[in-house]
């Protein structure tokens, strides 16, 4: 199948570094946001989320003419929905944007287009519901139109390389769709391309971050176990790694970000019978931030009034990205109990928390603070020297929940360093 322009909906973290690829390998692209900020930012030449390269590609792109931006799809020869899938109080999958996003496509929606699903599902989204959805056209799926669902598989901070190299898994609601869908990332995909069925696929992305959740999971578990006996976590995993057939990830502050903390509720709602594993390894990390409050309270005894400085909000290292952050979480609860919060999030210092003093810069955020906690590894922080830390605030007490603070060298400085799931070297 030939494609000289294509429209994608949904110009997020995912949908805008797509957009901006294929748009940089000579297809022309019309990338549609319903935001009008998303919209008039993008126009503008001003990209509205952070991730390194994505500003300057496109910045190209807009300038070739090769991507245009709209608040609404034209006409084009396939459709990628790529909107979020976020879900409901009740940890139920919220489709909203997705069914809103295909009753887009339904007014311009062409015999013989493409129409993809991007956005991770649960199981049986793309048959059961977008389906229909675009059938409401006239068209028939499979006979005057394709359809696929071809999750992305990316890490933030490296989206832009593994758009291009990673594997690529694209399932049809028949051969020839799949084939179609092969034909359009074919563009710019290096990795290996594999077809399957559309459900094959939308299981396969929510297996992949629930077997990652389960195994972070344990490693949380384990964190608490070492607490409760004395241990320190982080050196009985290095020995317990050194087996041919270990490899258990490192424990932290909980699971944030719209994959590994979201997809496994999508299986949990489609089967709740057939997932009690799961289920128990959502309900473990979604508590792990309890559990360094709980650090905190110990550490730090009564702690109403106490003030502290938080290190990092994103839910990973070296991102923007703050969704389901456990580290957001971890500040409010604090805030809610009394302790006077002071946040500094390098990637996003205008973002807000209510009874949270969020800050500019690091020696803001130091000044004046009884205890520093960190959240997030961001490179920034794991550079730090404590003696220059020591000179910018009167706080001696300092809690890593990510392991990357050295016990002797801060403790040289004259810190008292608490890390998480290590009781063995604990001094408090």
């Amino acid at each position: 199948m030939e494609f000289n322009q294509i429209c994608i909906i949904g110009l997020g973290y995912i949908g805008l570094p797509t957009a901006s690829t294929f748009a940089s390998h000579g297809l022309k692209v019309i990338g549609v946001d319903r935001n009008q900020e998303v919209v008039k930012s993008l126009k503008n030449g001003k990209v509205h989320i952070y991730e390194p390269g994505l500003g300057e590609i496109v910045e190209k792109v807009l300038r070739e003419g090769m991507l245009r931006v709209s608040d609404k799809p034209v006409e084009a020869d396939a459709f990628i929905i790529a909107v979020p899938t976020p879900f409901y109080d009740d940890k139920k999958a919220d489709l909203s944007y997705v069914r809103s996003a295909a009753e887009s496509v339904v007014p311009v929606l062409r015999k013989g287009n493409l129409v993809v699903l991007e956005s991770t599902s649960p199981p049986l989204t793309t048959r059961d519901i977008v389906k229909p959805i675009l059938e409401k056209s006239g068209l028939k799926a499979g006979e005057d139109f394709k359809l696929v669902y071809s999750p992305e598989r990316v890490l933030p901070g490296q989206i832009l390389k593994e758009l291009v190299e990673n594997a690529r898994v694209i399932g049809g609601i028949d051969q020839a769709s799949a084939e179609a869908g092969r034909d359009l990332y074919y563009i710019f995909v290096k990795g290996d391309i594999v077809l399957t069925d559309a459900t094959t696929s939308e299981m396969v992305k929510l297996m992949e971050n629930t077997y990652r959740d389960v195994n972070i999971a344990i490693a949380n578990e384990f964190s608490r176990l070492a607490e409760r006996f004395g241990v320190d976590v982080w050196e009985a995993i290095s020995i317990a790694n050194r087996h041919p057939r270990v490899k258990i990830l490192n424990p932290g502050p909980g699971v944030g970000g719209h994959c590994i903390s979201v997809d496994p509720w999508f299986l949990v709602e489609s089967a709740p019978d057939l997932t009690p594993l799961i289920h128990t390894a959502r309900k473990v990390n979604d508590s792990q931030p309890e559990f360094v409050v709980k650090l905190f309270k110990e550490v730090m005894g009564s702690i109403k009034g106490k003030r502290v400085a938080v290190l990092g909000l994103a839910y990973k290292p070296d991102v923007d990205d703050l969704r389901e952050s456990p580290a957001v979480e971890i500040a409010r609860h604090l805030s809610e109990e009394g302790v006077l919060v002071t946040a500094f999030e390098p990637f996003k210092t205008d973002f807000q928390i209510e009874n949270v003093r969020m800050v500019k810069t690091l020696e803001e955020g130091l000044e004046s603070t009884d205890a520093v906690l960190l959240l997030v590894a961001h490179t920034q922080f794991k550079n730090l020297d404590p003696v220059v830390v020591s000179g910018h605030t009167t706080a001696r007490i300092v809690i890593d929940t990510v392991n990357v603070w050295n016990l002797e060298t801060w403790r040289a400085a004259g810190f008292n360093i608490v890390r998480l799931g290590d009781r063995k070297n604990r001094v408090v």
